[in-house]
């Protein structure tokens, strides 16, 4: 993935995640019969989760401008994207959110697998980046 494309995707995904907290807030994103702990579990993200949108559109900014200091702000919001896919596929697992309903599952499944797998080839294109600049 070219470092442009890895920017732009950066400040979309940041972007992303606000609109969902916005929406969770607003519109009611949660599922109709959610497991007990469901409130609870995801009450404790927006605060990270705002950081690290912040971190991937200033990243993701910096990087457009062809900045060094992209690298040193995405390259953690990179891991912290991969972190947050993988926290959410196993609590998704572990609750049976996967099975509530088709949509829901297709929806879960594919935010948190484009966390992961966005989250690794942002790091594998930054380290190219990198590379190329030492």
């Amino acid at each position: 993935m070219s470092p442009k494309t890895t920017a732009y995707l950066a400040i979309v995904t940041g972007i992303g995640i606000l609109l969902f907290w916005i929406a969770f807030f607003t519109v009611g994103l949660a599922p109709e019969n959610p497991p007990v702990c469901y409130f609870a579990y995801e009450h404790s993200f927006p605060l990270p989760d705002t950081v690290l949108a912040i971190a991937l559109i200033i990243g993701g900014i910096l990087a457009i401008k062809r900045s060094n200091r992209a690298f040193y702000v995405l390259l953690p919001a990179s891991g912290g994207l991969i972190f947050l896919g993988l926290l959410d596929m196993a609590f998704n697992w572990q609750n049976g959110m996967y099975t509530i309903t088709v949509m829901d599952g297709l929806l879960n499944a594919c935010i948190n697998i484009w966390c992961v797998v966005f989250g690794l080839c942002a790091i594998l294109s930054l380290q190219r980046e990198f590379m190329k600049k030492s």
